[in-house]
């Protein structure tokens, strides 16, 4: 039998663990769907239709519509799929992390470049 061992709590994060990866599956889902440029299209035209086409719940379709990354992971969305989604509107990975740590994007890179150097 398995035994299931909480991850220790780290204040400000929300690990993605299993209970995450179930509650954000649609948001996951569709979110993958955005490798494709006729998704993207069709999400751009409609969103809200393109978020019922995946089910999304109030939460998930509240948060892509604020465009907030971490109302997306508190969600149940993962990072590299939230990705998908943000690359839609010009976003990387650095704009992202800013947007997590309250930093503008040339400070969370001023950040990355010396935590590189230590």
């Amino acid at each position: 039998m398995a035994t299931s061992n909480p991850l220790p709590k780290i204040p400000g994060t929300t690990p993605f663990d299993s209970e995450q990866a179930r509650k954000g599956y649609a948001l996951n889902k569709m979110c993958f769907s955005f490798n494709s440029a006729e998704n993207r299209t069709e999400f751009l035209k409609d969103e809200d239709a393109y978020m019922r086409k995946y089910n999304l719940n109030a939460q998930q379709a509240d948060a892509i519509r604020a465009r907030n990354v971490l109302q997306l992971i508190a969600a149940g969305g993962n990072a590299y799929y939230l990705a998908k989604f943000a690359g839609i509107f010009g976003l990387d990975m650095q704009d992202i992390g800013a947007q997590q740590t309250g930093m503008s994007k040339d400070e969370f890179k001023a950040k990355l470049r010396a935590a590189a150097y230590q």
